[in-house]
């Protein structure tokens, strides 16, 4: 799944052929099995979001980051006072392309300034990897959330698989954890999955600070905003609140096969696509955290069409994407367009007309 791991920024690898999802992730995901089950859902016995055995690289001294607290930020204001709310899908470091989706919408000018007043604009994860750009991106939303809550509006960003795996990557290195398939490392794991080197390189304290610090998901204007089409979020908490908190508890304690068990549950994906099962699993997710509707990022809308072409096939064979995937019997949008893949990097207002 490798895509163009230590290339500078002036690469950009868009195909459908180098964006490659291993086999279990097409297996049909049954609802969340309840409180107390051990099963894991969809996923085989064994199952790790990289491959097995992983080589273990000696990197020397493994990196400990402590997430320090932080001052929480002033109340918001009420719902009525805000403008319309956009969501973002997952940008993976395409930082020229997020630029020029976040102008067609109105919501930064040719400068790249914030011009929505009062809009709100959520970030649905996944900000690095694949892509030239990540810490550019990062960046761009952390000035930009600065801005838009000068102008009565808000930008915020929720936690991806991504992020995770860049904070682990940084924090432990090549220090082996308990995968459940043989050794891993999130070294390796970073790098399988499309880890940017220019992007380790730039990163600082400050965009650690910032990913570590992120919530898993929110309620706004009935839509559960998640990252992951998964419903691994109940394995955290019972409300929105308790997940957010146990998710940043979790990567404050600093050990290693508890940051990997909560990046390899952020990488389920396909719980809400079978026809029957996944209208169901998106009912419990809503049942427990509320919401009329789950709005997702992290699978990319061709694989849930299941069009997704072939390592053989030509760029540009697989489907055009132009807007987010509406499916579960209605209760679920796909945001994330395949920009790795020759996609769209999908901007959009709610609520959709259907």
């Amino acid at each position: 799944m490798t895509q163009g791991a230590g290339q500078g920024p002036d690469v950009r690898t868009a195909t459908l052929r180098d964006f490659r999802v291993p086999a279990y992730v097409h297996e049909a995901v049954p609802a969340h099995p309840g409180p107390g089950s051990t099963e894991s859902p969809g996923e085989p016995e064994g199952y790790t979001p990289t491959q097995r055995d992983l080589p273990v690289i000696n990197r020397g001294d493994t990196v400990q980051v402590q997430v320090q607290p932080m001052p929480e930020p002033p109340a918001a204001p009420a719902g009525d006072e805000f403008g319309p709310l956009y969501v973002v899908g997952d940008v993976h470091g395409y930082l020229s392309e997020l630029v020029a989706a976040l102008q067609e919408k109105g919501l930064i000018d040719e400068d790249g300034a914030w011009s929505a007043g009062n809009a709100r604009l959520w970030f649905l994860g996944d900000f690095t990897d694949r892509g030239p750009d990540g810490i550019g991106v990062i960046d761009l939303v952390m000035r930009l959330s600065a801005e838009a809550a000068a102008a009565g509006g808000y930008c915020k960003a929720l936690m991806g698989n991504h992020e995770l795996l860049l904070l682990g990557a940084k924090r432990f290195g090549d220090t082996p954890v308990n995968s459940g398939a043989g050794t891993a490392t999130f070294q390796a794991a970073w790098l399988l999955n499309g880890g940017q080197k220019t992007d380790m390189e730039r990163l600082e304290d400050h965009h650690l600070q910032w990913m570590a610090r992120l919530d898993a998901m929110e309620e706004a204007d009935g839509h559960l905003l998640v990252h992951s089409d998964t419903t691994a979020y109940l394995d955290y908490g019972d409300s929105i609140e308790a997940v957010n908190d146990t998710v940043r508890e979790t990567l404050t304690r600093n050990d290693a096969d508890e940051c990997w068990d909560l990046f390899r549950k952020f990488t389920k994906r396909f719980a809400f696509r079978d026809e029957e099962a996944g209208p169901a699993a998106v009912r419990e997710l809503l049942d427990v955290y509320g919401g009329s509707r789950i709005v997702h990022g992290h699978s990319p809308i061709p694989y849930l069409l299941g069009d997704v072409g072939s390592e053989d096939e030509e760029d540009g064979g697989g489907p055009v994407i132009e807007g987010p995937h509406v499916y579960a019997g209605g209760l679920a949008v796909a945001m994330d367009g395949g920009v790795t893949m020759a996609g769209k990097l999908l901007v959009q207002q709610l609520p959709l007309d259907s």
